[in-house]
């Protein structure tokens, strides 16, 4: 009977640690879905999210604190040029060294993960926080304090009064769980039980018709979300049934080494955002495994995944691409109005705040306008509130279109094709200022206050494409394409640095250098191209040894698609479209 328990014991603590490994290796995605609260629960969300921030400043300060004298000893900024210069030897004995001899002085200093997860066990119980809630705002403290000590940055941030943070159990049997109920139409829903309080969350919430009073006079539903409500109803057959959902999903990985999507709700974050002026909640579900496939209103799948070599030259502004079925050029990040539109409309209201902020804080400001130095009040008036939540507002619907227009851009991609070539990233590279002070070549006239001029040489700019890649974001869309396309089955492929598409000519094949402002150029036989086309060509043509271009690909298919590139121009031209950094002109209207 002993052995016969022991063995049972063992099947079961081995069943837990194969359970464990699948959960490890499983595919994560994350579900929203807006939290039904009245004002009541609203505020209590909102106070427990603002104590959890005070609390997350009190750990930062205590944290910033030891960073700080551990940076100040001239052993430990040794000891980070001594591993920087190991790591680029690669020398890994000497690294090994250098690493243990940094984590003795961290210890040493109080700057460590269990120190900063046992003072925030003392922070919590002068808050009354629910222990899960603080243990997940110590993680997020301490990513601030790896960043600063193994990435690039500098120091930890505060959070302010008015950004809430998210409230995250990440453990969906604590602090915040998620069960199944029963509409009254017979729909699977999700309800959430947080603090003695339990929310629902609206997959299909009704639509409100209002007059100019603010009167409603209908309530119609709106189209059934089936993205929704198949999420919801996979989750909820995993929660009526998660024991034999685990153990199939188990088997099926050991047996085959596949994964099996179970739905399971990992964890819930509830997110707090403002819109439009009002504070609204969304739970935030991670799920287990890949999410569910959307679907068109006839059925059809909305997103296809095509076959073939897609070649893409990724701009601070914009992308071209060449497949077998299109060519393309075209901004990145533009969707609904110009970016240009909106940013004068985000520089009208800024001067409105400014106007307000000089008019209500005189004393703060110098006779000649500039800020007065020292320690300053500075008090908002109704008018500054009310202009910022404008400014606010603005901002987000232009992250929200960045967002939506890029995972548009890369669902194209992977119609048109599962192998995608692309150039290494660089984005954050060109972000940075020149560190080069500069004149410029040639002078420039300016006229002095007696009418006399002069000839002046000017410094040249030290920004580069800083506002570009904020407005465009070139490093999202190649990690959002590399992410879908490693998901999907696709093939993702970064082209070595000594590829040079930019400068390889296959007429002659030679690589001839070239200005960057030299937007088009003629080929040795006499073809004008565009470069970034041209680029993005010459990645489609990528040899079978994944490193160099294949000049054989490339007489064979440029007439083809160059003719294609050819039409995408004229309609370009035609259409009057502006394609940033392009060098294709049309005459103005």
């Amino acid at each position: 009977m002993t052995e016969k328990t022991n063995n049972i014991e063992e099947a079961e603590i081995q069943y837990k640690q194969a359970l464990k490994n699948y959960h490890k290796e499983s595919n994560r995605h994350v579900f929203v879905l807006e939290v039904d609260a009245t004002e009541e629960q609203k505020r209590m969300i909102l106070h427990t999210s603002n104590l959890i921030r005070i609390a997350g400043n009190c750990l930062i300060a205590v944290m910033k604190h030891n960073y700080e004298q551990l940076v100040r000893t001239k052993r430990y900024r040794n000891l980070k040029s001594l591993y920087k210069k190991a790591k680029d030897e690669d020398d890994k004995k000497q690294l090994a060294s250098i690493t243990a001899q940094m984590q003795e002085m961290q210890e040493l200093y109080s700057v460590t993960w269990n120190f900063c997860r046992r003072e925030m066990d003392k922070i919590k119980d002068i808050y009354h926080i629910n222990s899960i809630f603080a243990r997940s705002k110590a993680e997020d403290v301490w990513s601030g304090v790896k960043k600063c000590l193994y990435g690039d940055g500098n120091t930890i941030h505060f959070k302010k009064y008015g950004d809430y943070p998210e409230i995250r159990a990440k453990e969906i049997k604590r602090g915040i769980s998620i069960y199944p109920v029963v509409s009254d139409n017979g729909n699977n829903n999700l309800r959430l039980h947080i603090m003695k309080s339990e929310f629902n969350l609206t997959v299909n919430k009704p639509k409100h018709n209002k007059t100019r009073s603010g009167n409603i006079v209908s309530d119609i539903l709106e189209p059934h979300d089936r993205f929704a409500e198949d999420e919801a109803n996979a989750v909820c057959r995993y929660l009526e049934n998660p024991d034999v959902i685990d153990k199939a999903a188990v088997d099926l990985y050991e047996k085959t080494g596949e994964l099996l999507d179970t739905y399971r709700p990992c964890y819930v974050s509830l997110v707090i955002r403002e819109i439009r002026g009002e504070l609204r909640i969304f739970a935030h579900i991670t799920i287990e495994g890949v999410a569910k496939t959307k679907f068109n209103k006839d059925g059809t799948r909305r997103h296809q995944y095509g076959k073939g070599f897609i070649g893409c030259d990724i701009g601070p502004q914009s992308i071209a691409y060449t497949s077998k079925e299109e060519v393309g050029l075209k901004n990145l990040a533009e969707r609904g109005a110009s970016i240009k539109a909106r940013e004068q409309k985000e520089a009208r209201i800024l001067r409105k705040m400014d106007r307000s902020r000089r008019a209500v804080n005189p004393e703060n400001y110098n006779a000649d306008g500039t800020i007065r130095k020292g320690k300053k009040t500075w008090k908002k008036s109704n008018r500054y509130k009310k202009l910022h939540s404008q400014y606010r507002n603005i901002c987000r619907i232009a992250a929200e279109n960045r967002h939506l227009a890029i995972n548009e851009g890369v669902n194209h991609m992977r119609a048109l094709g599962n192998v995608f070539i692309t150039e290494p990233q660089n984005a954050k590279k060109l972000q940075k200022r020149s560190k080069k002070t500069e004149r410029q070549d040639k002078p420039s006239i300016i006229q002095k206050p007696d009418g006399t001029k002069q000839l002046v040489y000017k410094y040249k700019r030290k920004k580069r494409f800083g506002k570009s890649i904020k407005n465009r974001c070139p490093g999202y869309f190649q990690a959002q394409v590399k992410a879908t396309f490693e998901r999907t089955g696709g093939v993702y492929i970064e082209v070595p640095v000594t590829y040079r598409a930019s400068q390889y000519d296959h007429t002659c094949n030679k690589y001839i250098k070239k200005a960057l402002s030299q937007r088009m150029y003629e080929l040795a036989d006499g073809t004008r191209v565009q470069r970034d086309w041209y680029s993005s060509f010459l990645m489609y043509c990528i040899g079978v040894d994944l490193q160099n271009i294949s000049r054989y690909k490339c007489k064979r298919y440029f007439d083809e698609l160059y003719a294609k590139y050819l039409e995408l121009e004229q309609y370009i031209i035609n259409n009057k479209i502006t394609v940033m950094n392009s060098g294709i002109k049309f005459k103005a209207a």
